[in-house]
């Protein structure tokens, strides 16, 4: 292994859970789950990650026990016991390679349809009913309707703890649920849950508080942000350091053990006049430990490889492990470049990158 990766290859532990190195798989929605269950397939695609040396496994979105959380049925459901028993087999072939996995759990908001598969009968759900700015296609759910899908992410985490998961994530990025609560362009209440930047941040403090209720002190919990969302690539929630410290704050003290940065470029600064990026400010902020993500591994960041279909081997590793190095970033989360080459790690743990699989389109439509 060359010197100058060294530090990716450092364990790190989180509470009670040790990881053998840096590197995390990054969750990646595939539609692999006919009916909401995951199948023999997609244990040996995750097993697949940790038998070649990823640290952590984050799985892909499993949406929480409300009949608005999905809105396809080959998204893989976290309740039932058909999925429970799927998504145990996963867990148990992880383990037996070696590996550390937790589940991300998902619920996408308004990105759910009415008409749409597999509850066609139940209407979209959001803070004001807002597709995204300006466009309504529900009524604002009341209080006690948002009480309900609380309480679905604390079954879902008390799943996850029961079936002997090593953590869990909890998705509030990229516009879907929690993060149309966050975004003043989807979350257009006057209630205890809109308005300021931290009453809109409420809903998400008590989902984690719930969850921390579900799994005890010592259960990791990870909270996925960002900046960007699917409905605007441009969206800041935050538009000053101490604007992210109003709403992270809250959520550390909710039970937060880990905040994963999401951004679309890994290395770029999170805020004019500092070369922090958001991975770094996060840290900065809330003393916690942060993943830092978007298009590691990549020439190009992930939404111009969607559409100009380029991709590289090997780039901005250098920044990454200065990253590291310097503190800025605890565990890195790796995407598209482990999705096409499940020896990933290893490849770069041994120096073998002239071996690594560049990124293909045809990637996503398999379990490899």
């Amino acid at each position: 292994m060359s010197r100058s990766l060294e530090s990716l290859f450092t364990p790190f532990a989180i509470k009670q859970l040790v990881l053998p190195n840096r590197i995390v798989m990054a969750p990646m929605t595939r539609a692999f789950s006919p009916g909401g269950v995951a199948g023999p397939d997609v244990a040996a695609y995750y097993r697949r990650r940790a038998e070649h040396g990823v640290g952590l496994i984050i799985t892909e979105g499993t949406v929480v026990p409300h009949p608005a959380s999905s809105m396809n049925p080959a998204v893989p459901n976290f309740f039932g016991d058909a999925a429970l028993a799927g998504w145990t087999r996963v867990r148990v072939a992880v383990h037996d390679a070696g590996g550390k996995i937790v589940p991300q759990l998902w619920h996408v908001g308004t990105f759910h349809k009415a008409g749409s598969q597999p509850n066609p009968e139940a209407l979209p759900f959001g803070p004001s009913g807002l597709a995204r700015p300006g466009e309504r296609i529900a009524d604002p759910p009341s209080e006690s309707e948002i009480a309900d899908v609380v309480d679905a992410y604390a079954r879902a985490a008390a799943s996850a703890a029961r079936l002997g998961f090593d953590g869990l994530e909890i998705h509030g990025a990229h516009g879907y649920l929690i993060d149309q609560f966050f975004w003043k362009g989807t979350n257009q209440r006057t209630d205890k849950y809109g308005g300021s930047l931290p009453a809109r941040g409420r809903f998400a403090v008590e989902v984690v508080r719930a969850c921390r209720r579900a799994v005890g002190a010592d259960f990791p919990i990870i909270l996925r942000y960002s900046q960007w969302k699917l409905q605007d690539f441009n969206a800041q929630l935050a538009e000053t350091p101490s604007e992210l410290a109003t709403l992270l704050a809250p959520l550390a003290d909710a039970g937060v053990d880990v905040f994963h940065c999401s951004t679309r470029r890994f290395w770029q600064p999170a805020f004019d006049g500092s070369d922090l990026t958001l991975a770094g400010w996060t840290k900065t902020l809330t003393g916690k430990p942060v993943i830092a993500v978007g298009s590691i591994g990549l020439d190009n960041d992930f939404v111009a490889g969607l559409i100009e279909r380029k991709i590289g081997q090997n780039s901005g590793l250098e920044r990454l492990v200065r990253m590291v190095d310097d503190g800025e970033a605890d565990l890195v989360a790796i995407g598209r470049a482990l999705l096409v080459d499940p020896a990933w790690a290893e490849k770069i743990r041994d120096g073998r990158t002239d071996e690594l699989q560049p990124f293909t389109p045809e990637a996503t439509k398999t379990l490899s």
